[in-house]
């Protein structure tokens, strides 16, 4: 589709609505198979799955390349999702599936936060409001001094932190590469940065996984196929919908992770927990939306 066409608003909603169920079956099964499978194998799986696939697509076809203008910049956006996914990654050992994605679905508010520090970028007196109900949602779902999350509540938190740095450096460069080959370079950068500490730790390693079973392995393979496919949903989805139609879109996922978390541990957040994720998502859907509606407007 041509830039500036007018897409298809609903398969670019169907897209990113089974992007971030994926997302939430991602982190399910993270929980489940992180129990046996130490993280860094399974970072290494989701990254390299990634890689392979978009270079045996890219390399398929004619029409596409390899060829970036900003390798830095690719670099750099890698590293930033590769962080994020590691927060994710370790942090779902140690807090419930629902109440992490809520925290980690701070991220549109703290694009705010990075927007104005680091762009100077001028925040609305409502941009601000949304923020605090957004962070007041996050005290109510990790209630501090309750001793119900600990330290573990850091882990979504500069999750979230790491992936509104990418996303901000995403809004500001992401026209300047192909997005196939963008999303190529993500998995590369992912899979370069943590290979080598794997091969070293690997040998400690080995008595643990001779003792996982094969359904384990299954559905590490699971997880990498529903992050490097959501992803690439998500690149499909923005090409029919703009981003204002498609953000609201995303919290989603809080839905959905409660819907299998239910599913998975039998397990369903309390009636704070449902507050807290309420509010993160009603302001971080509405912060999202005016953030965008205000770089379409130019204000």
């Amino acid at each position: 589709m041509s830039a500036g066409s007018p897409g298809h608003p609903l398969a670019g909603a169907a897209l990113t609505l089974v992007a971030v169920f994926l997302f939430a079956a991602m982190d399910t099964s993270i929980r489940v198979a992180g129990a046996h499978i130490p993280a860094l194998l399974l970072l290494t799986l989701r990254y390299g799955v990634q890689a392979g696939a978009m270079a045996l697509w890219i390399a398929s076809r004619r029409d596409l390349s390899f060829r970036v203008a900003h390798p830095r910049f690719q670099a750099l956006r890698g590293t930033l999702l590769l962080a994020s996914s590691f927060c994710a990654f370790v942090g779902l050992q140690h807090m419930p599936v629902p109440e992490f994605t809520a925290v980690a679905m701070l991220a549109p508010v703290l694009v705010t936060l990075l927007s104005a520090l680091m762009l100077k970028e001028p925040v609305a007196p409502a941009g601000w409001v949304l923020v605090a109900v957004s962070f007041t949602g996050a005290l109510i779902v990790l209630r501090p001094g309750s001793g119900l999350f600990g330290w573990a509540a850091l882990f979504p938190l500069a999750g979230a932190l790491g992936y509104a740095s990418f996303q901000v450096l995403t809004t500001r460069m992401s026209r300047l590469d192909p997005p196939l080959a963008t999303h190529f370079w993500t998995g590369f950068a992912g899979t370069s940065l943590v290979l080598p500490p794997l091969l070293v730790l690997l040998p400690s390693y080995a008595d643990r996984l001779t003792q996982v079973p094969a359904g384990i392995w299954a559905l590490a393979l699971f997880i990498a196929a529903c992050g490097s496919f959501g992803h690439l949903l998500l690149v499909l989805a923005y090409r029919q919908a703009s981003a204002a139609t498609l953000a609201p879109l995303h919290y989603g996922q809080i839905a959905f992770a409660v819907l299998l978390s239910w599913f998975a541990f039998e397990r369903l957040p309390d009636g704070p927990a449902f507050a807290g994720m309420l509010l993160i998502a009603s302001s971080g859907a509405v912060s999202a939306w005016l953030n965008l509606r205000a770089r379409s407007t130019g204000a």
